[in-house]
């Protein structure tokens, strides 16, 4: 069983329902283990502004999947909850991204590992170390902790 840390947002319809979805699709799926998630927290948007505010979460798993594997079944549970890929960092009914996976560092196509804009996004450094502030994050290892500290003192 792998670790995994996943980032979870919505800003479209019902917020809060998307996010419970969400986490209860974590939760009944046969291949994960849904540990626990952060408190969730309503964030400004990032690239795209013209939309409404987010609520985020981060949620810790086990899983048997492979990273391609758990990317695909991340995928159909954002299909369940009916997302629509029209604009890049646009509005979306549910957004979940694989931020860790173990140790992991992996650059693929469709797939990189740790999250590439993990360093950079408040929204996720902030939940995430409210579960994992020792974490280290490869490449260098720095905690998560550390990597907050340092987004916030350059903000």
């Amino acid at each position: 069983m792998a670790c995994a840390y996943l980032g979870l947002g919505s800003n479209m319809g019902d917020r809060h329902k998307e996010l419970d979805f969400a986490l209860e699709m974590l939760r009944n799926h046969s291949a994960i283990r849904l540990i626990k998630a952060a408190p969730i927290l309503e964030t400004d948007p990032v690239g795209y502004l013209e939309q409404a505010k987010f609520l985020n979460t981060v949620a810790e798993i086990e899983t048997a999947l492979a990273p391609a594997l758990l990317l695909e079944a991340l995928q159909q549970i954002e299909n369940d909850a009916g997302r629509v890929r029209s604009v890049r960092w646009g509005p979306r009914t549910l957004d979940i991204d694989i931020l860790l996976y173990d140790n992991l560092v992996l650059s693929e196509p469709n797939l990189i590992i740790p999250h590439p804009h993990l360093r950079e996004r408040e929204f996720v450094l902030v939940p995430l170390a409210h579960l994992a502030p020792n974490l280290p994050v490869p490449p260098d290892n720095r905690t998560v902790r550390e990597i907050l500290d340092q987004y916030q003192q350059g903000r």
